[in-house]
């Protein structure tokens, strides 16, 4: 796996910090860093999602593959999953992760919920290498709601 990261570029006080990432299987990722008001020369301008945000919504998507993955493969008639993540980080740097709570939604027919808290239990443990990462440093949780449609 691969990845190029360029800075987008800028001069003056309105200095950019904007990056655009390159993934080896040819897509294009923004981002950008927070606005400094009292350094505008060091921050960005808010036209991308932060660079650690990024690292969290991929740590989402590679969860929520695979408990999509694992329930199919179960044979359940799952019709959505959506995970929400909040976090928090150090206040020194290195600003790490401390803690990530991943709550779940899952939608279908006749799902049981014993199936489901097995898909977070195995994604979180073995399958998403973001999150056995990221558990590195941050604790985290993991909670569902399961809808019926």
């Amino acid at each position: 796996m691969e990845c190029t990261v360029s800075w987008t570029g800028g001069t003056g006080a309105r200095s950019a910090m904007g990056f655009v990432a390159e993934t080896g299987s040819g897509h294009v990722l923004m981002m950008d860093g927070a606005p400094d008001a009292a350094k505008p020369e060091n921050g960005g301008q808010n036209l991308a999602a932060r660079p650690m945000e990024t690292v969290l919504a991929g740590t989402g998507g590679c969860t929520a593959y695979d408990v999509v993955l694992i329930l199919k493969r179960g044979r359940h008639q799952v019709e959505g999953v959506s995970v929400k993540l909040t976090s928090e980080r150090a206040q020194k740097d290195p600003k790490v992760f401390t803690s990530i709570h991943m709550h779940f939604t899952v939608k279908g027919k006749g799902i049981p919920a014993a199936a489901v808290e097995r898909a977070i239990a195995l994604s979180h443990e073995t399958y998403c290498s973001a999150s056995v990462m990221l558990g590195k440093t941050a604790k985290i949780t993991t909670s569902f709601d399961l809808v019926e449609i």
